[in-house]
């Protein structure tokens, strides 16, 4: 069967006659061309395939044209999803906050550069995302480095951000040295899992005070600690990041002598070109994340 035929028979089946299919043919075409490859069908198939005048599909004309329909139908779907596979795709794995406040900026300014750039965005742990990366999962993770990474994954460092705790304004509260007096029995604190780097940091910082501070709420993001601060459920730990807490109800209070956390951006084998353009914008924005910080060298 000539496919270019049967296509023309689709074309012609779906308008309701051969006029109308050329007036609605994606491409140009006489009507007596039209006719004459359908009789060439016709022919070659040993049956009569409709009725010209009033158009109407013989039974054989049903099942051919059920036949082809599902095939001519989704070409163009097909097209799209061919063209899509072959745009640039970014896929990003880093905290919450991150892609909250700081990925839109950079996405924007790429995207000047290639328009038709998609991107995925997977919020996670550090321990994810090295999961992820490893996986082929993700093409690039921003963590919050907590020890060495895998030896398979290649790493530059971005800044450090010293950590804070987070009190409900409710609580009399203004200090770190304030609440160490205090009887730390009564505070709930509101903690990533113990996993992550900002956990075992703030922990090291304790232990050299002597004090002992055990998680009461574990959250798995930045802003669910703000979030359950604001609500007076404990006291949060969390970093200095510009426009992280932006509840009224919580007041931050400095860790300036406790060790602050090196966030890093993870990936697999050489940078692609696009990883390394995102890590330039990235580290465009860093004077902004932390003023007067800048990269790490």
């Amino acid at each position: 069967m000539n496919v270019h035929h049967l296509e023309l028979f689709y074309h012609v089946a779906r308008h309701g006659g051969i006029s109308r299919a050329v007036r609605h043919m994606p491409y140009g075409i006489q009507q007596p061309a039209v006719s004459g490859q359908l009789r060439a069908l016709e022919k070659e198939l040993g049956v009569r395939l409709f009725e010209r005048v009033p158009f109407r599909l013989t039974p054989a004309g049903e099942k051919l044209r059920d036949f082809a329909a599902p095939f001519f139908d989704n070409l163009g779907a097909m097209a799209e999803v061919l063209r899509a596979e072959q745009s640039p795709v970014l896929r990003l794995g880093m905290a919450e906050v991150a892609i909250r406040d700081y990925v839109p900026a950079i996405l924007a300014r790429l995207r000047k550069e290639q328009p038709a750039l998609r991107v995925k965005l997977r919020a996670g742990l550090q321990a994810e995302m090295e999961a992820w990366l490893e996986q082929g999962e993700v093409d690039l993770a921003i963590v919050p480095l907590g020890r060495r990474p895998p030896p398979r994954l290649r790493c530059r460092r971005l800044l450090r951000l010293p950590l804070v705790l987070l009190v409900p304004r409710v609580r009399n509260i203004r200090t770190a040295e304030e609440l160490w007096r205090a009887d730390l029995a009564l505070c709930p604190l509101i903690s990533m899992p113990s996993t992550e780097s900002i956990s075992r940091k703030f922990q090291q910082g304790l232990r050299t005070r002597g004090l002992r501070w055990p998680v009461s709420i574990e959250a798995h993001s930045l802003l669910m600690i703000t979030q359950y601060t604001a609500a007076n459920q404990g006291i949060g730990l969390s970093v200095a990041v510009p426009g992280l807490v932006r509840d009224r109800r919580v007041r931050v209070c400095p860790l300036d002598d406790f060790p602050s956390i090196e966030v890093a951006a993870l990936w697999r084998d050489e940078p692609t070109p696009l990883i390394r353009a995102f890590l330039q914008e990235a580290e465009n924005q860093l004077p902004g994340i932390r003023p007067g910080a800048g990269p790490l060298r």
